[in-house]
C-alpha cells in the first residue's frame, strides 16, 4: 500500500475539489511500491498551469512552458505538471513544445519505462503499461516502442543502464536492442548530464552494471578510457569497486585508478574542481611507497592532504593493496590525530607576522622558505611545535648561516 505524504494528500485534494483530477507519479510511486522513501513527490494532474497557480497561495513557474508549477508549503515544494503529450525532440533530449491533454494515458505514454509511468491517489493505482509486472520480472522495459522512447531522449539509454544498477534488474530485449542501435545519440547530450547518469551507476548497489555499459557499446562513447582496457582490468576494476564505500570521490579514483587519465576524464565530465583535486590526488599517491613510522605517515598526510587520508585508506582497502599495511597506516593516522600533530603549515606555532615582527623579516621569497623550514623540522619533531622554540631554532639557522 502507498501512503501518500499529508503534504502531497492536500494538494491532490485540492485539486480534485475543485473538478480536477491528480496523482502522485513516476518514480515515487515505484519507490513506494519497492518499499522504499521516495527523494521527492512529482504531481500530475488534468488542471492546467494557470488552474493550478490560481488554486495554491505559493507557487514558482519552474517549468512553466512545459505545464511545470511548483506548489511551495514553507521552503519545501512540490512539482504538479499538466498532463501533456510531447511534440517533436530536434534537440535528442527535449521536446521543442508539448500540448496539454485531459487524458492521463496519453501523459503517461510518454514516459520512459514502465515502472516509471504510474500514478496514484487514494483511489487506486494506475498502470496502464504493466510496471508492476516488470517490477515483478525485475525488467527495465520502454513505454510503448522503444526505438521512439529512446529518438525523443537519448539520456534514457544511461538511465535504463543506471535503473538496471540501482535496482538489480534485467534490461527487456527490445529495449536492448534499441539501446544498442541508438547508442551513438548519446552524443547528442550534455557532458553534464552524462555525468549524472555515470556517478548514479557508480554509486548504486551494482557497480559491476558498467560492464553492461561496455557490452553495450555505451562506453565507447561516454568512457571511452574504460574501452581501452583489457578483459582482466575490466574484472579487476568492478571488483574494487563493489569492495569500495559508497562514496562519489573514492568511487571515481577507483575506476580512474585503471581506466587512467584522471584528471582529463573528470575535466570532459564537468566535474566540480575540489571533485576533480581530490580524486587526483588519490590517484597520484595511492601507490606510494609510505614509511610507515609517526614521521612518515605525518608527511604522506601533508601529500595528500589532511582532509584526504580517510578516503586514502578506504581506496587502498578497495584496491586490495596489503592489508597489513594499509591497518598500520590507519594505526598511526589515528593515533597522529589523537596527538593533534602538526600536519598543515595553518597550525605551525609561528606565522608569517610573527617572523617579521620577532625576526624583522621583509615579506618575500626568504621569509617562505623560512616558514617551510620550520614546518619541515616541526614535522619530524611535533614537540618543537612552540613559538618560542621555533623562533630559537630559526635564529640559530640564521647564525650558523652568517
Amino acid at each position: 500500500m502507498i501512503v501518500l505524504p499529508e503534504k502531497v494528500q492536500r494538494i491532490i485534494g485540492t485539486l480534485q475539489q475543485d473538478g480536477y483530477e491528480a496523482y502522485a507519479v513516476g518514480g515515487c510511486v515505484r519507490d513506494s511500491l519497492l518499499g522504499r522513501k521516495p527523494d521527492d513527490w512529482d504531481i500530475t494532474t488534468s488542471a492546467r498551469p494557470e488552474q493550478v497557480k490560481a488554486l495554491f497561495r505559493r507557487t514558482v513557474d519552474t517549468g512553466i512552458k512545459h505545464g511545470t508549477v511548483t506548489v511551495m508549503f514553507g521552503a519545501e515544494g512540490f512539482e504538479v505538471t499538466t498532463y501533456r503529450i510531447d511534440g517533436d525532440y530536434e534537440d535528442g533530449r527535449h521536446p521543442k513544445e508539448v500540448a496539454f491533454t485531459p487524458d492521463l494515458k496519453e501523459d503517461l505514454r510518454r514516459r520512459d519505462f514502465t515502472i516509471n509511468a504510474m500514478a496514484y491517489n487514494d483511489q487506486g493505482l494506475v498502470d496502464l503499461f504493466d510496471g508492476q509486472g516488470d517490477m515483478e520480472r525485475k525488467l527495465i522495459r520502454a513505454v510503448g516502442e522503444a526505438q521512439e522512447r529512446f529518438t525523443e531522449d537519448a539520456l534514457r539509454i544511461l538511465r535504463a543502464v543506471r535503473f538496471s544498477a540501482q535496482l538489480d534488474y534485467a534490461i527487456e530485449a527490445h529495449t536492448k536492442e534499441a539501446i544498442v542501435s541508438l547508442k551513438d545519440r548519446l552524443q547528442l547530450i550534455s557532458a553534464e548530464r552524462i555525468r549524472v547518469e555515470l556517478q548514479k551507476l557508480l554509486l548504486s548497489d551494482h557497480p559491476e552494471k558498467l560492464n553492461e555499459l561496455y557490452e553495450l557499446g555505451i562506453t565507447g562513447i561516454v568512457l571511452r578510457e574504460y574501452d581501452r582496457l583489457t578483459e582482466e582490468e575490466r574484472r579487476e576494476a568492478v571488483l574494487a569497486l563493489q569492495r569500495s564505500e559508497k562514496s562519489v570521490v573514492i568511487r571515481l579514483a577507483v575506476l580512474l585508478h585503471f581506466c587512467k587519465n584522471c584528471r582529463p576524464v573528470l575535466q570532459r565530465l564537468k566535474y566540480d574542481n575540489a571533485t576533480i583535486r581530490a580524486v587526483s590526488i588519490l590517484t597520484e599517491h595511492v601507490d606510494d611507497k609510505i614509511d610507515l613510522t609517526p614521521e612518515g605517515v605525518r608527511r604522506f598526510s601533508v601529500l595528500t592532504g589532511p582532509d584526504l587520508m580517510p578516503a586514502m585508506i578506504l581506496f587502498k582497502r578497495a584496491l586490495g593493496q596489503d592489508p597489513e599495511e594499509t591497518d598500520r597506516l590507519e594505526k598511526e593516522y589515528r593515533e597522529m590525530l589523537k596527538r593533534a600533530d602538526c600536519i598543515s603549515m595553518k597550525d605551525l606555532a609561528v606565522t608569517g607576522n610573527d617572523l617579521i615582527l620577532k625576526m624583522h623579516m621583509k615579506p618575500g621569497k626568504e621569509l617562505g622558505e623560512c616558514l617551510q623550514f620550520l614546518f619541515d623540522r616541526v614535522l619530524a619533531d611535533p614537540s618543537l611545535n612552540d613559538k618560542e622554540k621555533l623562533l630559537a631554532l630559526l635564529q640559530e639557522k640564521r647564525e650558523s648561516v652568517s
